[in-house]
């Protein structure tokens, strides 16, 4: 398998000049629901994680679903990963970057993480995958359960360590994707992980969810009280603990959480509608008979009602107010999980109202 390439260095040098990221994830499951990676408008990205790759026991790295990635026709070529490859001829700004792991991975990775020997196989075997695809560098995201310890975040640094023998930094990206939740955050030293890392990708959601006592905004820019965590204490965390904020990207979700039998945030509430894991793509909110409301001082929209409850998630207003909150703090910019939720419309698209309010003065 071999891409047509441009120059990967010049590639990461100009990419060093961009004012601001504007990110996006997207899942080669997509494919499957007939979306491609041609239809989103590269006016407003710049970089594209493609997700998920596979990691084996041994550390190896191999592509997920072959069929999606280089055989389905896509954008008249073939395979996802091909219409990407094809894509940068288009557009030299754009870069693409392959996320590792995904939600199934976190106990393979604190193995491979562990061990020095399966450490160098993951990197010898990413930077194999890198180059015959043409990919500009990897991505590790951290799930939601890992590094559950100090010892597994000191694994996590010493994996992106030797990721950077393989993958140096004047030739490829390194970026990590890390919750906001501070109990996962302080297993690691973030300080130390920054120095190997182009950006440190902050899922800024996830705050609250179907796992929660009570809802409450999962994607809040401000906590209502200091028990809860927000955009805002995730950001200050990573910079009190020497992360430089231009390293930094602010996750946006293309997704809401649902909260049944509750009517606003801090209520108690019975189980969740949406999908298996309580959620509803952008593309299908707010709620059929229901209104969009914003919480401005969370900066969270909202809508209440129907099948889904009390629905929390992100709306062009609240994209807007965390653009210009990452401005304010001299953010690198912003990514979004994942682009295929987003909608068409560029007045009612997150990816373009947050690419909008980075590039206005």
């Amino acid at each position: 398998m071999s891409f047509p390439s441009v120059s990967r260095k010049s590639r990461i040098t100009s990419a060093a000049n961009v004012l601001y990221n504007n990110a996006v994830y997207w899942p080669n499951h997509s494919v499957y629901r007939g979306d491609t990676p041609g239809s989103l408008n590269y006016g407003c990205i710049n970089r594209v994680y493609y997700a998920f790759a596979n990691i084996m026991a041994d550390g190896g790295v191999f592509l997920s679903d072959e069929w999606a990635d280089v055989t389905a026709p896509c954008d008249g070529v073939q395979g996802a990963l091909g219409s990407l490859m094809h894509l940068k001829q288009k557009y030299p700004h754009l870069q693409v970057v392959l996320s590792i792991g995904g939600g199934a991975s976190s106990e393979t990775f604190a193995l491979v993480a562990s061990s020095a020997i399966l450490r160098n196989n993951f990197a010898q075997s990413a930077r194999g995958l890198v180059e015959a695809s043409g990919l500009d560098g990897i991505d590790t995201p951290v799930v939601w359960d890992y590094p559950c310890s100090p010892q597994q975040g000191s694994d996590f640094v010493s994996l992106l360590a030797a990721v950077r023998v393989h993958l140096p930094e004047d030739r490829y990206l390194l970026t990590a994707a890390l919750p906001g939740a501070k109990s996962i955050l302080q297993n690691i030293n973030v300080r130390q992980a920054a120095e190997y890392l182009d950006s440190i990708n902050l899922m800024a959601y996830d705050y609250f969810g179907s796992w929660s006592h009570r809802s409450g905004h999962h994607s809040q820019l401000y906590a209502m009280n200091k028990e809860e965590a927000s955009g805002a204490s995730s950001v200050q965390y990573l910079m009190a603990s020497a992360v430089p904020g231009k390293k930094i990207l602010f996750g946006i979700p293309l997704f809401g959480r649902s909260f049944l039998h509750a009517s606003g945030s801090g209520h108690k509430f019975q189980g969740a509608g949406g999908g298996d894991d309580g959620s509803f793509e952008y593309c299908q909110l707010p709620r059929r008979g229901t209104k969009e409301q914003v919480d401005k001082r969370a900066v969270a929209a909202q809508c209440v009602g129907g099948d889904g409850g009390f629905v929390t998630y992100d709306n062009p207003d609240t994209v807007k107010a965390k653009a210009t909150f990452c401005k304010q703090k001299g953010l690198g910019g912003l990514f979004y999980s994942s682009a295929p939720s987003d909608v068409k419309d560029s007045k009612r698209s997150l990816i373009a109202a947050g690419f909008r309010t980075l590039h206005s003065s």
